[in-house]
């Protein structure tokens, strides 16, 4: 029996494809031997480096339940005697709670724009991916999920389409996307597709990303700011904390980031003003 039909017994036929893609993962990052044999410890240490390449508490528990998966196969088949992780779960926070000392300022966002790539193609593609990101405030789902018509140079603007927990709204791209943006089109996206695909971000395999991409690219930047925690999520909260610490009213910004509720642009107001008062308790002690 293969882990394949071993799977399909288990889960839906969507899942498989997921837990098959997961598992593989796992296997090839620490080995196909030692993960057959790995121990607890070593699955807590795989835990920890997904916690550093992703902010979602729901993608990591879909992965460690991949994992379970896995050591039940292998146990299923005679190759295991005993499961290192059935029991184990974590209890990470809401990936919405806003970290004030992972906060980039703009200057500090512009300086993640700059990038040198061996191919021009994968060049373009990345550029694009980050402009996204840094002047937009994209989630990773509504980067991922545009499609190509979501782009209108001729009048500068992105369709961003609803998502969960998020509106539709039509963006105002920068004059430096356009550029970019037009020759990713024109050139990079179709040298690098592959397989028929709407998509606008198209990976290095010449397939439609989905997301693991996105946050590896984004990974590759930690080393600019090593004390802070980089990712996309990271991102796009800075950029709506950028916003408001401008000025800009409640209002524009929530429609700005997409927010179905006000009051969760006012976290970021909140967190605004808790920056505000850590300065000014470092800098300007009353005591």
């Amino acid at each position: 029996m293969t882990l394949k039909e071993y799977l399909a017994v288990q889960v839906s036929a969507s899942t498989v494809k997921i837990y098959l893609f997961e598992i593989n993962h796992f296997v090839k990052f620490i080995g196909t031997k030692e993960a057959k044999q790995a121990s607890y410890e070593t699955i807590v240490k795989y835990v920890i480096h997904l916690r550093n390449q992703y902010d979602n508490p729901g993608t990591i528990h879909r992965i460690i339940q991949a994992i379970k998966q896995y050591f039940f196969y292998l146990i299923e088949i005679g190759e295991r005697s005993s499961h290192p992780c059935r029991y184990l779960s974590i209890q990470d926070k809401s990936r919405n709670e806003i970290q004030i000392q992972d906060l980039l300022n703009e200057n500090e966002l512009e300086r993640l724009l700059v990038r040198e790539d061996r191919y021009e193609n994968l060049r373009l593609r990345n550029q694009v991916v980050m402009s996204l990101l840094v002047y937009q405030g994209l989630r990773i789902k509504e980067l991922v999920n545009l499609k190509v018509e979501d782009v209108d140079l001729v009048n500068e603007k992105l369709n961003v389409k609803a998502r969960r927990g998020t509106n539709q709204r039509l963006m105002n791209l920068k004059p430096t996307q356009l550029l970019i943006l037009q020759d990713y089109l024109n050139e990079a996206r179709k040298s690098l597709l592959k397989t028929e695909s709407s998509n606008l971000i198209i990976t290095a395999r010449g397939t439609a990303e989905k997301g693991d991409g996105v946050h590896y690219l984004v990974s590759t930047y930690q080393d600019l700011y090593p004390t802070k925690r980089i990712t996309p999520t990271k991102i796009r909260q800075s950029v709506i904390v950028n916003l408001l610490k401008k000025g800009n009213d409640l209002r524009v910004v929530q429609v700005f980031a997409g927010h179905k509720k006000a009051s969760t642009t006012e976290k970021y107001r909140q967190t605004n003003l808790e920056q505000l008062r850590l300065f000014v308790n470092r800098y300007h002690p009353l005591g």
